[in-house]
């Protein structure tokens, strides 16, 4: 027995014949649809990880980097896949129920056309995103502001990007908004400080001090740091007071906490 769409058995004899004749194709299609599911999640996907990070790595690029690089590509390729899987899926279960599925194609096919014309700003983030996607402005992992939003990416996909900022608020951003992304751990990142001292102060035995401290620093925490950081110029100057700047490269992501070290050790 083949049901016509959205029509239900009416009797205990129908329902038995159902059963017996297209209940099982039903569950079949939705066994396969999750065994599936699970093994590209689970397989496929890691399977493509570990050959994006073999990939990166053969160009020598930092295995942080590397590591959100893949993660943020597969997280982008189970995003597409789900969707193409629960269209295919709708598609089996109702040519299964008995609707012609051609038809329903041709009139989802003219449906779609005047609901793309009022779904241009979802058009808009799909082709925005994918850019986002292709040219790796940031990933999964990164600290960016985008959108006037900064925060950390813990999700991207070709609709939208998702940011955890300091306060551990979500914020879901349309990736159409994006017009300007700001990566702060990209490749590397650097310590940027501009520093207060009393104007009676010498600037020669400043600059020392900050220099030694600097090199200190770099010394103990060589993993992370890449140029020690040290006095870089004067910068202006305030009522009793003399500004200066003091800057050095470290490991993507590490500039706050090496920063706030520094200044406790300049204290």
């Amino acid at each position: 027995m083949t049901l016509l769409p959205f029509l239900v058995p009416s009797s205990l004899d129908q329902w038995r014949e159902w059963l017996r004749h297209d209940a099982p194709n039903l569950g079949t299609i939705l066994v396969v649809l999750v065994v599936t599911f699970i093994v590209f999640h689970k397989v496929v996907a890691r399977v493509l990880e570990g050959a994006i990070a073999r990939a990166a790595r053969g160009r020598a690029e930092d295995s942080i980097a590397v590591e959100r690089r893949a993660r943020t590509f597969v997280a982008t390729i189970n995003w597409l896949f789900t969707i193409f899987l629960v269209f295919v899926g709708i598609a089996l279960l109702l040519d299964n129920l008995g609707m012609n599925v051609s038809a329903l194609v041709a009139g989802v096919g003219i449906i779609g056309l005047g609901l793309g014309l009022g779904a241009q700003t979802l058009i808009k983030d799909v082709i925005n995103g994918t850019f986002i996607l292709i040219e790796d402005q940031y990933r999964v992992g990164d600290i960016v502001t985008v959108a006037g939003v900064s925060g950390e990416v813990v999700e991207i996909n070709p609709r939208r990007t998702v940011l955890r900022d300091l306060d551990g608020n979500i914020h879901s951003i349309p990736n159409s908004t994006i017009t300007i992304a700001t990566n702060r751990t990209m490749g590397f990142s650097r310590i940027n400080l501009d520093l207060t001292v009393p104007a009676d102060q010498d600037i020669r035995r400043v600059r020392e001090l900050i220099d030694s401290v600097g090199e200190d620093l770099a010394k103990e925490r060589a993993a992370d740091v890449i140029s020690a950081p040290h006095f870089v110029r004067v910068t202006g100057f305030k009522e009793q007071a003399v500004e200066v700047k003091v800057m050095g490269d470290v490991r993507a992501g590490s500039q706050w906490a090496l920063g706030g070290e520094l200044r406790q050790r300049l204290l």
